[in-house]
Parts: C-alpha cells; sequence; structure tokens
C-alpha cells in the first residue's frame, strides 16, 4: 500500500481509463503468456490466480474475479501494487493535469 500514498482518486481514474477504458471485464494476453485482468488490467503471473500462468498470486485471488462489475476485489488487489508498475499511469497520467478526470464530481 505504500506505493499509494500520495496520489489521489484522479490518478486511480486516468489510471483505469488507459489501462481498460474503464471496461471490467476486458482481458489481455501477453507475449510472455500471461493475462491481465480487468479495469485495472491485473497481471496473472504476479497478483492472481487464471489457472493457466504459473502465479505467485500475491492478492489471493482468482482472477476471474477481476472481471465482474463488483470491483472491490479489483480495488483491493489495485491498492497492493505500487501505482508505478502500471505502464499506462507512467505515460499517460503521472505528472500530468488530471482535473478533468473528476470534473464534475461535486468530490470534496
Amino acid at each position: 500500500m505504500d506505493g499509494h500514498r500520495g496520489h489521489s482518486l484522479a490518478n486511480w481514474v486516468c489510471l483505469t481509463q488507459w489501462e481498460s477504458q474503464f471496461d471490467t471485464q476486458k482481458t489481455h494476453k501477453n507475449k510472455n503468456g500471461s493475462t491481465d485482468y480487468g479495469i485495472f488490467q491485473i497481471n496473472s503471473r504476479w497478483w492472481c490466480d487464471d489457472g493457466e500462468t504459473e502465479s505467485a498470486n500475491t492478492c489471493g485471488i482468482s482472477c476471474n474475479v477481476l472481471t465482474t462489475d463488483n470491483v472491490q476485489a479489483a480495488i483491493a488487489c489495485a491498492k497492493r501494487i505500487p501505482i508505478n508498475q502500471w505502464v499506462a499511469w507512467r505515460t499517460r497520467c503521472r505528472g500530468q493535469d488530471l482535473s478533468s478526470y473528476l470534473a464534475g464530481c461535486n468530490l470534496r
């Protein structure tokens, strides 16, 4: 969780836009044989078990739970991953003005 201190909600919204276009059911097969799952595109090699890839399964979950509209498990797992591990965050969100991602949300 230490990798998330200082990262606003706008960072997470930006990340999910560029990783999955907010698609909770998205999957992506990688060249190394692993698969990315769900709204955060969490990788099966390190974070979840898909039954196909040898996995560290650091989040202790089945990858299938990451592709449902109930994003609680995906959020809990994503919080364990340092935000700078996501290429999309590093290339599209880090250091950018992210105010548009929460515009109109009336958050305080």
